[in-house]
């Protein structure tokens, strides 16, 4: 791997788990609801031109990263509920590159963002508790990839999207020695 694939893939690309066992689930469910303390102390005293810093040439900023964090997931956790409500439903893809551009991803401070991402994990971990296996079955349809997701490989990859977003930042604080 190289430099560049490391910095833009800290803790590796998702690999889907080929089974989740309910003690996995379990620690995922945990992710969820721990995500937005542990990003909360790793960014909360960060100045303004910390924030701005890219996490890697080329890539995004602090500042973005959180705001995409916020979109993501939210999105996601309506997936979620799409998931439970609807019988596969098509989900609506959309371009996080050009939400990541727009002026609220990269000029206000982060702490809209931070609300947006502790209000949906904590609803998103409130209902992942409730979910009963058959639950966890369900899918919805992802248009891009012509594939259909359970939400236990959806949990799985958004674990993975927690920790991958939260080392991109906790690698740049411990390079530029913040």
């Amino acid at each position: 791997m190289t430099n560049l694939e490391e910095k833009k893939f800290p803790i590796g690309t998702f690999e889907p788990p080929e089974n989740i066992c309910d003690i996995e689930l379990d620690e995922y469910i945990k992710v969820i609801k721990n995500f937005p303390g542990r990003l909360k102390n790793l960014v909360e005293n960060w100045t303004d031109d910390e924030l701005d810093t890219p996490y890697r040439e080329g890539g995004w900023t602090v500042r973005q990263l959180i705001n995409h964090i916020a979109d993501s997931h939210i999105n996601s956790f309506i997936r979620f509920k799409l998931a439970l409500t609807e019988n596969n439903p098509t989900i609506k893809p959309y371009d996080e590159a050009k939400w990541a551009e727009l002026q609220d991803s990269i000029s206000i401070s982060i702490k809209p963002a931070m609300r947006i991402i502790k209000g949906t994990h904590q609803r998103w971990y409130l209902l992942l508790k409730t979910l009963t296996n058959k639950q966890f079955e369900r899918t919805f349809h992802h248009p891009e990839h012509s594939e259909d997701h359970d939400l236990r490989y959806y949990l799985a990859m958004y674990v993975w999207h927690c920790n991958h977003h939260f080392a991109h930042i906790n690698n740049l604080k411990k390079e530029k020695g913040w």
